[in-house]
């Protein structure tokens, strides 16, 4: 947790100091901010592995939107600590902020001198300088945020690579599980396994997640094996409406595994995930009349709320569609 009792005595007179030296510097926002870092990788070098795992235009966004932040909620009584304290969840963040304080106190104060030339006054800088330890911990905790986060998906990795940590003791019984509630909630599948080696077909359903999970961090060789996949179940008669069924049985099963960690926000990174599993898969399917067999059709089975693709999920085209909810990925 991060603990700002002591930065957050800003009075009223330092809030609209800092208000009133943020508007001079906002015409030239761009150019501060790469001063800023270029001051402070010149203090710390050691301050640029903070900010590798995003890119640098996402990087100054970042940083301004730090300023930003501590200048709009001065006056705010118990804003900074609210909002603080839900960043500081992130349990690197404050010893991260702590170690790197100076060098970004000393890099934001020179570069503020440098752009507010003669409005940089003592009573400026001394409003300023209430807040650098603020600051700083602002700036670290939104990296922080910002590599959780796949910056080109939207994707939540490290909550979904944490919660399939939590289940990955439990894979002897999460397998057989799925496909339980697989066969509870869509019973017109479960004849289509009867000459399965489900030992074997569990075995490959987790290898399925565990190359998902493996590689949240390297997208363009995951989408391209899933665009791959996506063309190769065509030719078992998989269908759009075929891939709720397997995603909402692996809600459910995570939900029973994970039990409190489930949290509303887990969830949705599972929902996106799949989604985009899913959406990436049918960018690599071709779906024409023949490749799917459409004359050969079993009976529908409709799906629950959950993930969906826009059309009624069901199973639809003949015994060799099942393939696709035997193993959706491999």
């Amino acid at each position: 947790m991060v603990n700002i009792s002591s930065t957050t005595e800003v009075n009223r007179l330092q809030a609209e100091l800092l208000e009133s030296s943020f508007e001079k510097i906002q015409p030239q926002a761009n150019e501060f901010i790469s001063s800023f870092f270029d001051t402070l990788f010149i203090k710390d070098s050691t301050a640029k592995s903070l900010f590798a795992s995003i890119s640098k235009p996402h990087r100054n966004n970042q940083a301004l939107s730090s300023l930003m932040f501590i200048v709009e909620n001065a006056k705010k009584q118990g804003a900074l600590e609210e909002a603080l304290a839900g960043l500081g969840s992130h349990q690197s963040s404050a010893e991260t902020a702590e170690k790197y304080h100076s060098p970004i106190s000393e890099a934001l104060s020179e570069t503020f001198a440098q752009y507010l030339g003669g409005n940089w006054t003592p009573e400026v800088e001394q409003a300023w300088a209430s807040t650098y330890r603020v600051i700083a911990q602002v700036m670290v905790a939104e990296v922080d945020v910002a590599a959780d986060v796949d910056e080109a998906t939207g994707l939540k990795i490290k909550l979904l690579e944490q919660s399939f940590e939590k289940v990955k003791p439990y894979a002897n019984e999460f397998v057989p599980s799925f496909y339980d509630n697989l066969f509870t909630d869509y019973p017109a599948a479960k004849p289509l396994f009867a000459h399965t080696d489900m030992g074997d077909q569990g075995r490959k359903l987790l290898a399925s997640l565990v190359f998902v999970i493996e590689n949240l961090r390297r997208p363009g060789e995951l989408t391209g094996a899933l665009k791959g996949l996506g063309a190769r179940h065509v030719k078992y008669g998989a269908l759009p409406e075929h891939y709720p069924l397997v995603g909402n049985t692996l809600l459910k099963t995570f939900e029973q595994y994970l039990e409190a960690d489930w949290t509303p926000e887990t969830k949705q990174a599972w929902v996106e995930a799949y989604g985009l599993i899913t959406q990436v898969m049918l960018e690599g399917a071709d779906y024409s009349a023949e490749s799917v067999q459409l004359e050969s059709a079993a009976p529908a089975v409709e799906a629950p709320e959950g993930i969906g693709t826009g059309a009624t999920a069901g199973i639809i085209g003949g015994g060799a569609v099942v393939l696709v909810l035997l193993l959706l990925l491999f």
